[in-house]
């Protein structure tokens, strides 16, 4: 059973949450929580396409920063950068471990989860195909793009959280990039 460190001073800052987190402070973990899952949400989503899967993803992401916050070494890392990486790695082991939906199943679920009209009418068609094309990524190369264009990461932060090198995140990125220019052509050719 965790302890409660109720006595010590902390920071309300991540770096000093994670200090009293790694003593077994859960509310500090409680309070690192709410401070970190709103961003891992977002790149969640953005790598995995779906919120539902996000949430799931994040859950197993906090699970795992509870279980390993002794492995957090402030010298080496953010813990907002660290949590990313664990986040990323959460969602593609949620990635794998998805089976293909078969086509009925996958018809009653978009059925029992679809937005309201309104909503549809307020999304554009362009959004519409940038998602559509970002699903037929492989998920490092969504990933690459989710985290440098929706949540403005660096190439070394990528690299990071993807546990590779920034040059290779380039090489992601290139690679995304063509995969997308040509999805949305073929798209856009069959708007026409």
């Amino acid at each position: 059973m965790l302890q409660v460190n109720r006595g010590a001073e902390r920071s309300d800052e991540p770096g000093g949450l994670m200090v009293a987190v790694q003593n077994g402070d859960e509310d500090a973990f409680r309070l690192l929580t709410r401070r970190l899952y709103g961003p891992a949400i977002g790149v969640a989503t953005k790598v995995l396409g779906d919120r539902s899967e996000a949430e799931d993803a994040v859950q197993a992401a906090l699970v795992k920063l509870w279980r390993q916050a002794a492995s957090f070494d402030a010298g080496k890392a953010k813990v907002e950068t660290w949590f990313r990486r664990i986040v990323v790695n959460a969602c593609i082991d949620r990635k794998r471990s998805l089976k293909p939906v078969q086509p009925l199943e996958l018809v009653a679920e978009r059925a029992s989860d679809a937005p309201d009209p309104e909503e549809l009418a307020g999304q554009s068609a362009r959004s519409r195909r940038i998602s559509e094309a970002m699903g037929h990524l492989p998920a490092r190369q969504r990933t690459a793009i989710a985290l440098f264009y929706g949540e403005g990461a660096t190439m070394n932060e990528i690299a990071e959280a993807l546990e590779t090198t920034p040059k290779a995140v380039e090489g992601l990125l290139a690679r995304a990039r063509a995969e997308l220019a040509e999805r949305l052509r073929s798209l856009a050719d069959e708007v026409k």
